[in-house]
């Protein structure tokens, strides 16, 4: 691995099992940093191997990020294994399609927990590490659907919404500190995530793709394409940015 913007620093990334997390915890390593990979089932040590194996430095730490305990518990270990945490990456989330009418309470809470919790009990874990340091980069991932509704989409808009607004607090808050905390919203992703959407709707993959390619710049986007803007607003070129929400969805909310 050749030095980048995250060299000799130590990046947690939640949900980075996933499509998209897995794409960020492989950028930030191949940029420099030792990543913790961390998420609910083994596909954190998968991806953690992968890394390992093209020369970066990745562990995995399993986690249920809604659980107030075990977010602290899995924070202590981060430290201990790779060192203090300077970069935290909040990719982790669901989505639930639906109306308020169609869905559950236990949905409704599930997708807030799953999304808006997860950031907030990874933040406060962190946080008071980083001001102690003085330093800290944080970069949340909501969603063009936290900035504009969608249909069929009530708890996740809410929840996304919700993550773009306490990313905005807490850079308030927190930059005087030296903690920059910004948000990527991205649209449409070819994720596994966005195949069990069509699944939910009952549509086909294939028709649920081409909708979601209607957009200015005529695609969706993959998860690289959203991991290099987070490695931007965790890179040294962002120093001067904290509070953005940074839109990488193809012109989609336009």
């Amino acid at each position: 691995m050749t030095a980048g913007r995250t060299a000799g620093r130590v990046a947690l990334v939640t949900g980075g099992g996933g499509g998209i997390g897995s794409a960020v915890a492989r950028r930030l390593a191949e940029e420099g940093a030792a990543v913790a990979v961390v998420d609910r089932d083994a596909t954190a040590e998968a991806v953690s191997a992968g890394i390992r194996a093209t020369g970066g430095h990745a562990a995995p730490f399993l986690c249920d990020l809604s659980d107030e305990s075990a977010v602290t518990d899995m924070v202590k270990e981060v430290t201990g294994t790779l060192g203090d945490i300077t970069d935290v990456c909040c990719v982790a989330g669901s989505i639930r399609r639906g109306t308020v009418t169609d869905l559950s309470l236990d949905s409704w809470r599930g997708t807030l927990a799953d999304n808006v919790d997860s950031v907030f009990l990874v933040c406060r874990a962190v946080i008071p590490r980083m001001e102690q340091a003085g330093r800290g980069r944080i970069v949340t991932v909501a969603s063009g659907w936290g900035l504009r509704a969608g249909e069929k989409a009530a708890a996740y808009c809410t929840a996304k919404a919700g993550v773009v607004m306490l990313t905005q607090a807490m850079a308030l808050d927190h930059s005087p500190a030296g903690i920059r905390v910004n948000c990527v919203a991205p649209g449409d992703t070819r994720t596994p995530m966005l195949a069990r959407e069509a699944q939910q709707l009952g549509q086909s993959e294939a028709d649920f793709l081409a909708e979601a390619a209607d957009r200015p710049l005529g695609r969706i986007g993959t998860p690289e394409d959203i991991a290099a803007a987070v490695a931007f607003l965790a890179g040294p070129e962002a120093d001067f940015i904290t509070g953005t929400v940074l839109t990488v969805d193809g012109g989609g909310t336009v």
